[in-house]
């Protein structure tokens, strides 16, 4: 049964050491009031894995705060505004292991977990080197018509947290339509989490977007704006000026102090 509960609650059921999924697309609906909840924590969480379909500004934070060890995305960055900056240095020195991903490996990863089965066969791959960086992909032969393929493994979660348009006290929640794989977290996370623009009385579906019904979503925190400066259409657009900001303090060395005047101010 869902649970409506406060964002700092929510931020409270993620623990050192978890696999952590966030949701939304590059600079599109991410969930960044809740990656600002954790890191108002007392203590935040360390020692992460960040699963992201594409990361952006949200992780880039989070990499910045010391909170992340290890990422697995297929794009890290802020899109037309450029790199991500504390990714691009940690990464430069060694600070976080990488593990190399496309977007198929993620798709058929996360497809092989709802699925229930421990890995999806694809013709991906074939004919590059990516297989030597992930021995974890194996090459196996269709036993059927004996053709090399290769296996990608289950890919799981044990938080994932998603921003929505709306959601309702059965469950219910409203995605726009750039999905990214918000859905397949939906399916696969051990704990769901969604942050909502608004709470309604109910969800209806309409042509606007992606209803996903209950029972899949876990925890519901109201988070108004909770996106910002990554935009959630129709609500509000990018916060192109906010994004600048945030870079051009990383670049002159003042991560530190741009995200102490954000926790700070409640954004």
């Amino acid at each position: 049964m869902t649970r409506i509960i406060s964002l700092t609650e929510a931020s409270q059921l993620v623990s050192d050491n978890m696999t952590l999924a966030l949701g939304g697309m590059t600079v599109y609906r991410r969930p960044v009031a809740f990656v600002h909840a954790l890191l108002r924590r007392k203590t935040p969480p360390k020692n992460l894995t960040l699963l992201s379909f594409t990361a952006g500004y949200e992780s880039d934070i989070l990499i910045g705060a010391g909170c992340v060890s290890r990422v697995r995305s297929c794009y890290f960055g802020l899109e037309a505004f450029g790199i991500a900056p504390m990714f691009t240095e940690a990464a430069g020195r060694g600070a976080i292991e990488i593990i190399e991903e496309t977007e198929t490996s993620l798709a058929l990863g996360l497809r092989a977990k709802a699925s229930h089965v421990g890995f999806l066969p694809s013709k991906a791959w074939s004919g590059t080197d990516l297989p030597r960086l992930r021995p974890d992909v194996r090459e196996i032969h269709d036993p059927y018509s004996g053709e090399r393929l290769f296996a990608f493994p289950e890919i799981g979660c044990d938080v994932a947290v998603l921003h929505a348009l709306e959601g309702d006290a059965y469950g219910s929640i409203r995605l726009n339509h750039n999905l990214g794989v918000d859905a397949e977290l939906c399916a696969i996370a051990d704990i769901l989490i969604v942050t909502v623009e608004k709470l309604v009385e109910r969800v209806v579906p309409d042509s606007t977007g992606l209803v996903i019904p209950p029972p899949g979503v876990d925890y519901i925190a109201l988070a108004p704006h909770g996106a910002y400066p990554t935009s959630c259409f129709p609500e509000y657009p990018i916060g192109g000026g906010e994004i600048l900001r945030y870079i051009d303090r990383c670049n002159a060395g003042e991560f530190s102090q741009y995200l102490d005047s954000v926790l700070a101010d409640g954004s």
